[in-house]
This record gives C-alpha cells, structure tokens and sequence, in this order.
C-alpha cells in the first residue's frame, strides 16, 4: 500500500520506527481509525510484520527505539513505548522505558488499545483468558523465591500480562510469579 506524500514528507521517505528505507506502508495506530496523518506512522515490511505478528518478534531490531522513542510525533512516540514494553523482559528496553516521556494525552492512548492484538495461548496453543486454571508442564526453579514449582502444579485464576503474550501470573505455594505461557497447559 503507497503513502500519502504528507506522511512521505514527514517520514523524510524512512521507517518512522527503524530508519530503513523502501518500501513504507502507513499503519494507523490503534485504537485511532480515522485516516489523520496524526494518527498514522511509516513503517517498513519488517517492523509492521513484527508490529501485527508478536511470534516474529526480532528483539535486536528494535534496538532502533533508542533514536525513534524521542521523536516529536505522537503515534511514534506511542508505538516505541508500545513496542519498549512488548520486549519489557529485555535489560535495555526496561531502561529506555524509565527515560521515556509522555505528555499525558499520548500516554493515555498509548496505553489504550494498543495490545488488543496480544493473545496468550499454552504450550498447546490454547487461547487463554484471564481467571483460567493452568498447569505447569515442568518443573520451573521460581527466581527469587528459592523453591521449585513442580511439573503438574495447578495455578488457578490466571492474570494475562497485558504487554507480554508469553507472560502470564498466578500463585504458587503462596507466592505470586510471573509464569511462561510455553510452561502450562490450559485445565479444562
């Protein structure tokens, strides 16, 4: 899909994410419809296919958010912080999150919307909801918590993390974790 030349010409012809240039597409930021050029930023093939698939995240390509996170356009600001916390297990996405600034409109809509394309599914590829009851696969050494969560454990009324498809949280032997999504199994 061809740009419109206003986006072309405030993009200066680049990814508005990673700086590549060729082929763009406009991608309007969600949960924006209207076709406003304020709404909308240029994004090469490689970062909306990342940006629409989380399964092809490529966590170094986006070391490119440490340029684009400053940006004075709002939609790019809000798909940086989008995508920073998206890869929130990585040491350097969690700093450039601590730096990030949002004025407080661009932080609402940031924060709006923006991970309705996140699904967290178990090791079976199962769509999990929050409140599910999983069971864990393997036994998990709990980091911090000096115990092990044995292979069979059931961990009732699941939370989904709402920036990390692979990360969901439960109790288990008292304490709360944060569990992978490929270490469970949905209970029917």
């Amino acid at each position: 899909m061809s740009i419109s030349n206003a986006l072309t010409t405030r993009s200066e012809s680049k990814c508005e994410l990673c700086s590549a240039t060729g082929e763009l597409s406009e991608y309007i930021v969600p949960p924006k419809v209207a076709d406003k050029l304020d709404n909308q930023v240029a994004l090469c093939s490689n970062c909306l296919t990342q940006i629409q698939d989380p399964e092809q995240l490529e966590v170094n390509h986006w070391r490119c958010l440490n340029e684009s996170m400053w940006s004075t356009v709002p939609a790019v600001q809000v798909m940086a912080y989008r995508m920073l916390n998206r890869l929130n297990q990585e040491n350097w996405a969690q700093d450039l999150i601590g730096m990030m600034y949002l004025d407080e409109d661009t932080m609402e809509w940031a924060k709006d919307g923006g991970n309705a394309s996140i699904v967290h599914k178990d090791s079976n590829g199962n769509i999990l909801q929050a409140g599910d009851t999983v069971t864990l696969i393997q036994d998990l050494n709990v980091k911090g918590a000096n115990f092990t969560a044995k292979r069979g454990t059931a961990v009732r009324r699941i939370r989904l993390d709402p920036d990390n498809a692979a990360h969901i949280e439960g109790k288990v032997d008292g304490q709360h974790i944060v569990i992978l999504t490929k270490f469970v199994k949905k209970s029917n």
